[in-house]
């Protein structure tokens, strides 16, 4: 299916200013094919303070078969929605917004969307990140010196992961930090320019959601010099460096929470939800007691995590640790508990700490199911999502092979793992369903908003792709992360081809000494490269996205912008697409920058595209022309 239709969104192609004050009026554009309709007018529709606004669009030239149209927008609300609205000389009228054109009046959640408030940090647009899980990253000889923790199970760095509970939470292998900087050279040899840890806080399992302090790095990871030291080391690198902090609870062996359990009265005791007049029983992330829940309507609370100078938030991010942000764990469940919700006045307070600390700093939420409600633009810069790329992903690009594996309770399961979901494994999408959930699950995400959302082919919370994957395709779901609008992200192994069969299996050592190896060289050089694509050509970060043409087996879209149009194909089956002349630009010009795909241009300007499957391409095409106004 060609599509060649209406086009607009919020890339500088579109949208004269990405990042408005309150009252400045926008100028946004559509390009229309030419012929298409006919038109004889063209509008749009914003809803400031819920009542309708429209404004008239002016045609302004056509160029490379398209008619340009545009319009002013006056930003009246920190979101500004908008959408276009088309009418035929036939009588008929269409409405375009962020998932497309509708005969039917549309949402107004699906609008585009100006955002007023401060915008993020130009940089993650320019980002690749690299997810490091301490415990099992890499371990230096100062390991060594520290005693094995109360409650952990020692494990060499060649045991096997074991899966089940209690191993599961307190097999311990020992990566510390000065491991990380001894290694942070292999990032800079892949292009990771961003590196997420999760937590290093004192905890007492080998993950540390459950951090039992947030002022001081676990002395078992090399305590805060080490910190000191692999920012700075990172930062002489081009690399930036964020952290993992838990706002929705902490360890059941936290200072804070140890002062208030037992002791009614305590100044910490409405941090928590306590539940009984002796504070012995409280609420908990799901019902695990060793993490307490915390009670965001307290302020003092609020001040000592998250607002005051020397708070947990702002600490972190000062001299001598300068990290350069936050992925905020469980995020969406941050200051949610029955008829509480205070989310919004949470991720605001961090979001303005981080603006008065350093306004150069990045917010991201945890938010693994649809988040678009909590992704409007007033707080996180993006989230860890999964149902707007990771799992549509798996679904068209697994072939699950049902081999056993033991669960937490020590189960032997064979259904593969799918984000735990009690669904029958992995659903089988084609290629359109793919396009279809990236289109729904974005479709009420603000654009710049949007950029910021992390697209990982798999994390620490999940099994690994390679796991199920369907053979060839590694390099097709690496591509979609560094070509598809939004932060790309490589999980710590799996440029050494690891698998994992659910959360805790992927967790695994990392095979240090086997980049040498066929096998692993040849996944390290596909990392290598697609990453380096994703770096060298910054329309993939910042550019618009149109999709041109769509099927069971195959996408094609193109990210644009004025300077450079990068062309990609994406197939499992196999290629053999025709696209209408205009439907890229300059498609002679084409240079290829990745794959074994052909493409061909026809005396019509008409152009052919074909691959075997599965297979990944990208071509770079000059960039977009504009007509000048009037």
């Amino acid at each position: 299916m060609a599509l060649l239709s209406p086009h607009h969104d919020g890339s500088p192609l579109y949208v004269s200013d990405l990042a408005p004050e309150l009252g400045d009026v926008v100028t946004v554009r559509l390009r229309v094919p030419e012929g298409y309709g006919p038109l004889v007018a063209v509008r749009t529709r914003s809803n400031p303070d819920h009542e309708p606004e429209w404004t008239d669009a002016v045609r302004i030239g056509v160029v490379d078969g398209w008619d340009w149209w545009e319009a002013p927008i006056t930003v009246r609300n920190r979101r500004h929605g908008y959408r276009f609205v088309l009418q035929h000389a036939d009588g008929a009228v269409e409405w375009l917004n962020q998932t497309g054109t509708h005969r039917l009046e549309t949402l107004d959640a699906e609008d585009f969307a100006l955002v007023a408030y401060p915008a993020p940090p130009a940089w993650i647009n320019e980002a690749v990140m690299y997810q490091v899980f301490p415990d099992r990253f890499a371990r230096s000889a100062q390991a060594d010196e520290h005693p094995t923790p109360d409650w952990a199970i020692a494990a060499s760095w060649d045991t096997p992961v074991d899966p089940v509970m209690p191993g599961r939470s307190q097999q311990f292998y020992g990566g510390d930090i000065p491991g990380i900087i001894s290694k942070l050279d292999h990032l800079v040899s892949l292009g990771i320019n961003l590196l997420y840890l999760t937590p290093v806080f004192p905890a007492a399992s080998n993950h540390r959601y459950d951090a039992s302090s947030f002022e001081g790095i676990d002395p078992l990871l090399g305590g805060e010099e080490a910190y000191i030291r692999l920012v700075e080391e990172a930062h002489a690198r081009g690399i930036r460096v964020i952290g993992d902090l838990t706002s929705n609870h902490s360890g059941d062996r936290h200072e804070w929470f140890r002062a208030a359990y037992g002791n009614p009265g305590a100044v910490e005791e409405n941090y928590y939800y306590f539940t009984n007049d002796d504070n012995t029983e409280y609420e908990s992330w799901l019902g695990t007691p060793t993490l307490p829940k915390f009670n965001w309507e307290s302020q003092e609370l609020r001040e000592r995590f998250i607002s005051a100078e020397d708070s947990i938030v702002a600490k972190w991010l000062k001299p001598p640790y300068n990290a350069d942000g936050w992925r905020i764990d469980v995020a969406n469940m941050t200051g949610r508990l029955g008829d509480v919700d205070v989310n919004d006045e949470v991720r605001q307070l961090l979001r303005e700490t981080m603006l008065r600390v350093n306004p150069d700093t990045v917010l991201l939420g945890e938010s693994t199911n649809d988040a678009a409600s909590d992704l409007q633009g007033d707080g996180w810069h993006g989230a860890m999502t999964y149902p707007s790329f990771t799992r549509p992903l798996w679904g068209w690009l697994s072939e699950p092979h049902g081999e056993p594996y033991l669960n937490a309770q020590g189960e032997s399961v064979t259904e593969p793992w799918f984000f735990g979901q009690p669904i029958g494994g992995i659903p089988r999408y084609t290629a359109a369903d793919f396009v279809g959930a990236v289109v729904r699950f974005t479709g009420s995400i603000p654009w710049r908003v949007r950029l910021g959302n992390m697209q990982p082919l798999d994390t620490h919370d999940t099994a690994r792709f390679a796991t199920n994957a369907a053979p060839g395709t590694t390099a097709l779901a690496l591509g979609l992360s560094m070509t598809l609008p939004g932060l790309p992200v490589v999980f710590a192994g799996d440029e050494f081809g690891l698998t994992g069969t659910d959360g805790e299996m992927s967790r695994t050592p990392m095979p240090w000494g086997s980049e040498t190896e066929p096998a692993t060289a040849e996944v390290l050089s596909t990392y290598r490269s697609l990453i380096a694509l994703r770096r060298e050509h910054p329309v993939l970060g910042a550019g618009g996205l149109r999709w041109v043409h769509v099927d069971d087996e195959t996408i094609v879209f193109v990210r644009e912008s004025a300077a450079e149009t990068v062309l990609v194909l994406a197939t499992r089956g196999g290629a053999d697409v025709s696209l209408d002349a205009g439907a890229v630009p300059g498609p002679s010009a084409a240079s290829a920058l990745f794959g074994d795909a052909t493409l061909a241009v026809a005396p019509d300007g008409s152009v052919a595209l074909a691959a075997e499957g599965p297979s990944f391409a990208a071509w770079s095409l000059p960039g977009v022309v504009v007509p000048a106004e009037g």
